[in-house]
């Protein structure tokens, strides 16, 4: 990575806590650290130091990125617990950006370590800066979550015209919004060629596997881990021999799932794989050759479109997002999962869609990168609401 710069460039500090939202941002990150007038900041906290999910912040200094600061984060096993952790996080966020002198806070999103930044960034007076604001998901909280950061944060960086007009909707004034796209859809084209998945994968063929991520949509743990059971027993089922398994993020509930892939992944079944944590651009060639992804992740609805991979939405998780014509939504419900399953498996030759996407065309960090370097600081900071 570029050295840091002198201290006269506008400090923008990205608060991360998760793999798959860190993964999206690099782009947007690498255009703020190679901007002339901008000086990046990176606070890690969340599942990143979490064991359990991989502690994924040893990767993310492997790769060359410099972490400014850690803020514990205790992984949750109730909503109260995750309550609590977020006012911690709240607390200690707002000590990391005193101690930085951090003038611009930029989240993404609709998780806890977002909104827990936003809240701590807001009040101690720094301009905050959102991206994929707008969007609707129905999640555990992620919805209330994602409006209530975008009433907390100064510039919108949102990815589709409806979720613009969502954010003007919600009383931002028009100057404050921009609509760039997904950062998620930059990077595309570094995904891993196939020779790098199957040296990781030597089993593995080409578009012939599953890809299975499975988030928690309820706070239940037992009935997260039955989901899971029935999720991974449709799936074999349905005439698929290879699958690649990712954990779940940290959200209450994720223990379930997590319980039922240890016990399946012990069971030592040829075929199969348990992943813990992926790189990203390995993640990415994954999703790209993939006989399809099931599971409720949104890179399911945001990055698959542009490989045209089939995508079989489980429940409600992700009810509401935009979402191209790749993404099918089913119950959970082994029936119908198993029926679509095996239409899309199509007897060994998968379905493949066309590669447009809603969300953007890969250019969404440059944007970013120009407009945090624009702003009037005096301007942003005072919001009233315009309705």
């Amino acid at each position: 990575m570029n050295p840091r710069s002198s201290h006269s460039q506008r400090t923008v500090c990205f608060v991360t806590g998760t793999r798959a939202e860190f993964g999206l941002m690099q782009s947007t990150l690498r255009a703020i650290q190679s901007h002339p007038q901008l000086r990046l900041q990176l606070i890690v906290t969340g599942m990143h130091l979490d064991r359990t999910r991989g502690r994924s912040i040893d990767a993310i200094r492997a790769s060359g990125w410099e972490v400014d600061r850690t803020v514990p984060w205790r992984r949750a096993a109730s909503q109260i617990d995750t309550a609590i952790q977020t006012g911690r996080a709240a607390a200690g966020l707002a000590q990391a950006f005193a101690e930085l002198q951090s003038e611009i806070v930029l989240v993404v999103g609709d998780r806890v370590e977002a909104f827990a930044a936003a809240s701590a960034a807001h009040i101690s007076g720094r301009i905050v800066a959102h991206v994929h604001g707008g969007d609707r998901a129905l999640g555990l909280v992620d919805d209330a979550l994602r409006h209530a950061i975008t009433k907390l944060a100064h510039i919108h960086f949102p990815a589709t015209v409806a979720s613009a007009h969502r954010i003007r909707r919600l009383g931002e004034d028009r100057w404050r919004i921009h609509r760039v796209g997904s950062p998620g859809l930059d990077d595309l084209s570094a995904a891993e060629p196939w020779r790098a998945v199957v040296k990781r994968f030597p089993w593995l063929h080409r578009r012939k596997y599953v890809l299975l991520l499975l988030h928690p949509s309820t706070p239940e743990a037992g009935a997260e881990r039955l989901a899971a059971e029935m999720l991974l027993g449709a799936v074999e089922r349905s005439g698929v021999e290879q699958i690649i398994v990712v954990y779940p993020n940290n959200d209450p509930g994720a223990d379930g799932i997590m319980a039922c892939w240890k016990q399946a992944g012990r069971a030592g079944r040829a075929g199969r794989s348990f992943c813990r944590d992926l790189p990203r651009m390995l993640y990415l060639a994954l999703l790209r050759d993939a006989a399809m992804l099931v599971g409720n992740s949104s890179s399911g609805i945001i990055e698959a479109a542009s490989f045209g991979t089939p995508v079989i939405d489980i429940g409600p998780r992700q009810q509401g997002r935009e979402r191209g014509a790749n993404v099918k939504n089913v119950p959970c419900e082994p029936a119908a999962l198993t029926r679509i399953l095996r239409q899309m498996w199509n007897g060994g030759n998968p379905k493949r869609f066309r590669t447009t996407n809603l969300y953007g065309t890969g250019k969404a960090g440059e944007s970013i990168a120009a407009n945090l370097a624009s702003i009037d600081p005096a301007r942003c900071v005072r919001k009233l609401i315009t309705y």
